[in-house]
C-alpha cells in the first residue's frame, strides 16, 4: 500500500546568514559544529540542534523506508517563516526556501512533494510568491496559524485564501508563535497546550469569518489532527448557538457544517482519539502526517493505524488518498 507523510519538515543545509544580509532581526541560519548535525542559531542566540536527517534527501528515504513510507511532502519548518520581518526581506527568504524545495522534489520526483512557504505580511507578495510557487510545481503551500498575531479570519487575508483557490493550490496550516508563551515557559507548555489551542483558533477564524464559506473549494489541511478544535466542537457549536451575537457575525453557518469539508493530519497519539476524529471527519479528510523529524511527531509513521483493525480502505484512504485528493495529484504517478 501507497503510504504518504504529508506533514515532514525540511531545510536548505547552507543557507545565507540573513541577519547578516539584511542588517537586523533574529533570522535562522545554520552552524554545522559537527558531523551530522547543527546548530539552528537565531540571530546570535542558540535556538535548537538538529540532525542530518533535517536536510540530507538520502538519509530521509533510508529512515522512510523502514516504515514502509516511500512519499513524503516536505516544508520548511515553522520558524523559518519570519513574518515579522520586512515584507520583502521575507520574499528574498521564502524564494530560496521554495526553490530548494522545488530542486528536491525535481530530483526526487518518486519520493518528494513540496509545499512552499510565502510572505503573509504583505497579501500582494504572498499572492505574487503563491503563483510563483505554482509555476514551480509545488501542489500547495504552508502557512501559520496567525500573522504577527493576527487572525487568518482578518479580512486582508481573504485575497490569498481566494487565489489559492483560484490557482489549485493546496494550504497546510501549522501551528506557531503560540499565544501566552510568554506566559506559560516551564513544562514544554506552547507545544502541548498552546499548539493545539493555535490550530483551533485558526480553523474558527476560517469557518467564523466566511471564508470556507465563500470558497467551497479551498483546500485547506490543518496540522495535528486539527488541534483542539475536533475535541472541543461541542463547546464551540453551544457557543455559536447561545451567543449568536458574538459568534455568528460574520458567518451564519454551524460550525459542524465544515466536518468533512477540510482536511486534518492524523497525529493524535492516541487510537481512541483517532476513532473519534475519524467518526467526525470521515477518512477521505485525515491524512497521513507525523511532523517528522521531530520528537513530538509520529516517529513510527503511522504504525498505530496499522495496530487499530481498520478496515483496508480507511487505511489506504489515511495512508495516501486522503493526501492525493487534497494536493489534487494522481496516485498512479508515485506507486
Amino acid at each position: 500500500m501507497l503510504k504518504i507523510d504529508m506533514h515532514t519538515h525540511i531545510i536548505p543545509k547552507e543557507m545565507p546568514n540573513w541577519t547578516e544580509k539584511f542588517g537586523y532581526g533574529d533570522f535562522i541560519y545554520l552552524q554545522h559544529h559537527r558531523d551530522g548535525f547543527a546548530k539552528m542559531m537565531k540571530g546570535n542566540q542558540f535556538f535548537r540542534e538538529i540532525e542530518e536527517n533535517c536536510w540530507d534527501a538520502e538519509v530521509r528515504i533510508q529512515e522512510y523506508a523502514a516504515f514502509n513510507t516511500q512519499v513524503q511532502v516536505v516544508c520548511t519548518i515553522p520558524v523559518m517563516f519570519s513574518y515579522w520581518a520586512k515584507p520583502d526581506d521575507c520574499l528574498d527568504l521564502s524564494r530560496f526556501l521554495n526553490d530548494d524545495i522545488a530542486q528536491l522534489c525535481s530530483d526526487y520526483p518518486r519520493n518528494y512533494i513540496g509545499l512552499g512557504t510565502v510572505p503573509m505580511q504583505d497579501t500582494d507578495l504572498a499572492i505574487q510568491e503563491l503563483q510563483r510557487c505554482k509555476e514551480l510545481g509545488l501542489p500547495g503551500v504552508q502557512i501559520g496559524s496567525n500573522i504577527n498575531n493576527e487572525n487568518l479570519s482578518e479580512p486582508r487575508f481573504f485575497r490569498f485564501f481566494e487565489a489559492c483557490e483560484q490557482l489549485n493550490m493546496a494550504v497546510l496550516v501549522h501551528p506557531w508563535e503560540m499565544m501566552g508563551m510568554q506566559h506559560m515557559t516551564k513544562y514544554w507548555l506552547p507545544w502541548l497546550v498552546g499548539m493545539p489551542a493555535e490550530t483551533s483558533r485558526a480553523i474558527c477564524s476560517l469557518i467564523f469569518s466566511g471564508t470556507l464559506e465563500r470558497l467551497p473549494d479551498l483546500r485547506v489541511n490543518f496540522a495535528h489532527a486539527g488541534g483542539s478544535f475536533l475535541s472541543t466542537l461541542g463547546r464551540v457549536e453551544h457557543g455559536f448557538n447561545c451567543r449568536p451575537d458574538l459568534v455568528a457575525i460574520d458567518n451564519n453557518v454551524p460550525p459542524s457544517s465544515y466536518l468533512g469539508k477540510f482536511w486534518v493530519d492524523c497525529i493524535t497519539h492516541d487510537p481512541k482519539m483517532l476513532q473519534y476524529v475519524l467518526d467526525l471527519q470521515g477518512s477521505k479528510r485525515i491524512t497521513l502526517g507525523t511532523d517528522y523529524p521531530f520528537p513530538l511527531g509520529d516517529l513510527e509513521i503511522g504504525k498505530f493505524i496499522e495496530d487499530m483493525n481498520l478496515d483496508q480502505g480507511v487505511v489506504e484512504d489515511i495512508f495516501c488518498n486522503a493526501t492525493m485528493e487534497w494536493l489534487d495529484l494522481n496516485k498512479e504517478d508515485y506507486v
